[in-house]
């Protein structure tokens, strides 16, 4: 007799919709093809132990389990809830006519409860967009499938619940979440608060214009003065997610299965800080089972390098590439897989080993050529993507004891938000740019328009600073960004002066 359903395997990070098909004849032994991995066929014991817990059997006929389409490599044990409902049915131990109207997915344990699964999000989409009635989950995974509407949700705990359902014993109630109503609610949720921090008040400049322009920053001073403290507080300043930005983000930590139980939404942007033990392939995503790196965790929010020179030269050099295009990209021999990578890149780092390279008060220890040998850990083309350089001094006794009052995340955010809104203006016919700092090189020249009298300024300082050639555009973005927040047509003489002071590394010099 032969049974079907219908489950899902995750690639990149989308979903594609699996026929899992059960065939019990004449003959002896169980078989399984599609190709499946070392989980999916170890299904076989944790089915025969989970259908016996509930007063069923194993059919010791010849079963074949298919899972089509049979050239699509079929991994994890998300497939034990629909192959135990399979072999049930094709042995007729269950009558049931509902199966092959449902998505069914979950891993069973020994004793038929039902265990979490990972890409909960994407099934769900793809089980909507195939036309299933409803989608059949563990019950830890329900809240996170009952974000996609117009699907029935149905949270299962065990197997025995699954089968009761689909012979209609019991009546499951769909889960309903509403997901404006958790976007709203937890928008901009942060534990920290820019208004916890006294003094810096010229670092926190750089960080509105770089929330406001989506520029990458790099923070270069001595141990303490507060640079992981700054960086922490960025996500706090950056405009809100939209809920298309928030889905798309859902979705990527679903399939990494970094959402925990019962989660649901996630509603404020990403801040991830790897260690600077990192691998590349940790970093930019890939491995056997292709999984999304960091970069990718942290699209539409941070990716926060602390100690840069830390970090192997083979892992910052991954980077290039998708801070230019937004993407990862990863390529095997029979399939190839994009993680959106649309990450704001802020970056931390001391001034020489010693870390008192500058310092005002402390003297710096280093040989002759060590501090310079010790910033060429990171190489020009790196720094180049890197459009604001900022040097942070420790600060005082006095301005960190005072007890004037910050100002807070929530203000600074309200001027970043009125510059995006300049931007999305700009941008709104461009289909790959939202911000000044994704602008190609001929778009620049288009919207950052300097006068005669600007244009002397920046020759001047290039010649007198000893700015690098590849400064020029990141200058000209940033100083846009300047422009905007100040609510500007036009870029002025003042803006293109502060946006010049943001190039710190690319002073001929600089190091000794």
């Amino acid at each position: 007799m032969l049974a079907k359903t219908f489950g899902s395997a995750v690639q990149g990070v989308d979903a594609r919709t699996i026929t899992v098909e059960v065939n019990v004849g004449q003959g002896a032994k169980f078989w399984m093809s599609g190709l499946p991995d070392g989980a999916v066929k170890e299904s076989e014991h944790r089915v025969e132990s989970s259908v016996k817990t509930f007063g069923y059997y194993m059919p010791r006929q010849k079963t074949v389990v298919n899972l089509a389409p049979a050239d699509l490599r079929k991994e994890g044990s998300a497939y034990d809830l629909p192959i135990a409902l399979c072999v049930l049915k094709a042995s007729g131990q269950i009558v049931t006519e509902k199966l092959e109207q449902y998505m069914v997915m979950g891993e069973l344990a020994l004793d038929g409860t039902l265990r979490p699964i990972k890409g909960v999000l994407p099934i769900a989409i793809q089980a909507r967009k195939e036309g299933f009635k409803g989608i059949m989950l563990p019950k830890d995974n329900a809240r996170e499938a009952a974000i996609v509407n117009s699907i029935d949700v149905l949270p299962v705990s065990t197997l025995e619940e699954a089968i009761d359902f689909f012979e209609d014993r019991v009546q499951i109630t769909p889960l309903v979440v509403d997901t404006r109503e958790i976007f709203n609610a937890e928008l901009n949720n942060y534990n920290a608060d820019f208004k916890d921090v006294q003094g810096q008040e010229n670092i926190k400049r750089a960080m509105e214009i770089a929330a406001a322009g989506g520029h990458n920053v790099i923070m270069i001073g001595p141990p303490g003065a507060g640079k992981t403290m700054l960086a922490k507080r960025i996500s706090s300043i950056l405009p809100p997610l939209s809920l298309h930005e928030a889905l798309e983000t859902t979705k990527i930590h679903s399939v990494a299965g970094r959402l925990g139980r019962d989660a649901s939404l996630m509603t404020t942007r990403p801040f991830r800080s790897p260690h600077h033990t990192i691998s590349d392939v940790a970093l930019v995503g890939g491995g056997g089972n292709p999984q999304p790196g960091e970069i990718s965790l942290a699209h539409n929010g941070v990716l926060f390098l602390d100690e840069l020179p830390e970090f192997k030269r083979t892992v910052l050099e991954v980077m290039r590439q998708p801070m230019e295009e937004r993407r990862v990209t990863i390529s095997r021999a029979k399939i190839s897989l994009d993680y959106p990578a649309n990450f704001m890149l802020v970056a931390s780092m001391n001034p020489c080993p010693c870390g008192y390279y500058n310092h005002p008060e402390k003297e710096c220890v280093c040989g002759p050529g060590i501090v310079q040998r010790y910033l060429s850990k990171i190489s020009g083309p790196l720094l180049d993507r890197i459009d604001l350089h900022v040097e942070v001094v420790p600060v005082g006794f006095d301005e960190m004891t005072a007890r004037r009052k910050a100002e807070s995340s929530s203000e600074i955010r309200e001027r970043v938000i009125k510059a995006r809104e300049i931007q999305s203006k700009r941008f709104e016919k461009q289909t790959d740019v939202y911000s000044n700092a994704m602008m190609h090189s001929n778009m620049v020249k288009e919207v950052c328009e300097i006068n005669e009298a600007g244009r002397t300024l920046l020759k001047t300082a290039m010649e007198r600073l000893g700015l690098s050639a590849r400064a020029y555009d990141r200058i000209l973005k940033v100083s846009r960004t300047i422009a905007d927040l100040a609510g500007a047509e036009n870029i002025k003489t003042e803006h293109l002066a502060e946006a010049i002071q943001y190039r710190s590394l690319d002073r001929e010099g600089w190091a000794g």
